[in-house]
């Protein structure tokens, strides 16, 4: 008696727990502890088994209940237990459900053939696969032909697995019902179960001549050539849909996908935002402060564009419609290109002075920000 663990702890409960949470908690733990998950530890869950069914049997009876916890094991001497059994009399009613609810998840659905499932139609896997294109042919679109490894059906035996002139035979395992009949002992009581006929995995037919050339499988490994249509405005990480392109399916169902993978390379120009184009173009000083008309390269070629007086260094200017297209529509983003002044290296004596006299030639009203910048100073440490 000394050796009983309480059994509101075998149940992970706390005293004065609900009818609904002991039959919950045995439920639970029955899942838990049942032999047949535990192959390699079936005497350990066997005896965990027999704890639980103990302790839910005392708990679950309202008399012996009021009994044990008054008196602890000590008012249980008499009550019949018979171990592996379960109760005295038989399964209750609550156990007769826990039992039904308990196997129907372990063997799912106890008596329900898996005949037809095995010969039902299934659809192929999706294959995955990538390209590598250039940022001007994501821009413009492109088709382009790549090479692909998937399934297809048997050419020699037109995926019945057979020999030319021959045919399946039905099971004699399972006579073609493709399920047999399995019967366990387990710590709950006798359970009899159909699963599928490890013979003919339970298609219910075998194959005593297997075509030569897929042996026996009805689907062989193809290489072949695939042509796909990448569309304009694709962006890099996108991935491309080809239906039916990759393997094929089982027991006539249809075929799964190609995903093809998009990989953009960079531009040494242009880079993207959304279906926007941005660019940089270097402009000369001169440039800057008398304005010119300068060639900008767009993903359509090269537009002429006019600088204006006093352009300022990082100033950017849109160019509506330059963008990439859409994807699902016509529209197309913008381009934004940004000038950066440079500024010259590698002056000569005579471009130095003439720049001196230049800058000696300006006065505060040629540069607004500079005098604007010196007059806060002066605010600021007046």
């Amino acid at each position: 008696m000394a050796d009983k663990r309480d059994y509101y702890e075998v149940l992970g409960l706390q005293k004065g727990a609900s009818e609904d949470e002991i039959k919950k908690a045995y439920r639970t733990m029955a899942r838990k502890y049942h032999p047949d998950l535990h192959p390699d530890n079936v005497e350990e869950c066997e005896e965990k088994m027999k704890e639980l069914n103990e302790a839910y049997s005392v708990l679950s009876d309202a008399d012996k209940r009021q009994r044990y916890d008054q008196f602890g094991h000590a008012g249980m001497d008499g009550g019949g237990f018979d171990g592996m059994g379960g109760f005295p009399g038989g399964y209750s009613a609550d156990m007769g459900d826990i039992f039904e609810n308990l196997f129907s998840g372990i063997f799912g659905g106890g008596t329900t053939s898996r005949s037809s499932s095995a010969n039902a139609p299934r659809r192929g896997k999706d294959i995955n696969t990538g390209i590598n294109i250039s940022f001007m042919e994501a821009c413009t679109g492109k088709s382009q032909e790549i090479s692909i490894t998937h399934m297809e059906k048997c050419s020699g035996c037109g995926g019945s697995g057979c020999e030319s002139g021959t045919t399946t035979d039905v099971c004699p395992d399972c006579q073609g019902r493709g399920s047999v009949k399995v019967t366990q002992q387990t710590p709950l009581g006798v359970y009899s179960s159909s699963r599928p006929c490890p013979h003919c995995n339970g298609k219910g037919s075998i194959i005593k001549n297997p075509c030569t050339k897929c042996r026996g499988v009805g689907r062989m490994r193809v290489q072949k050539k695939v042509s796909i249509s990448v569309p304009a405005g694709i962006d890099d990480g996108q991935t491309l849909r080809v239906s039916g392109e990759g393997d094929c399916g089982i027991n006539g169902g249809p075929a799964g996908n190609l995903n093809v993978s998009v990989s953009v390379r960079p531009h040494p120009i242009f880079t993207r935002e959304g279906y926007d184009v941005h660019c940089e173009i270097p402009i000369t000083y001169a440039q800057a402060v008398l304005g010119d008309e300068i060639t900008v390269p767009t993903i359509d070629g090269n537009v002429k564009y006019n600088i204006p007086e006093g352009t300022q260094n990082g100033s950017r200017t849109r160019l509506k419609g330059k963008g990439i297209k859409h994807l699902q529509r016509d529209a197309r983003g913008d381009q934004y290109v940004k000038v950066y002044i440079e500024v010259p290296k590698n002056l000569s004596k005579n471009q130095k002075e003439l720049l001196q006299k230049f800058e000696d030639s300006m006065t505060e009203k040629n540069y607004a920000k500079r005098k604007g910048f010196f007059e806060k100073i002066k605010d600021i440490f007046a």
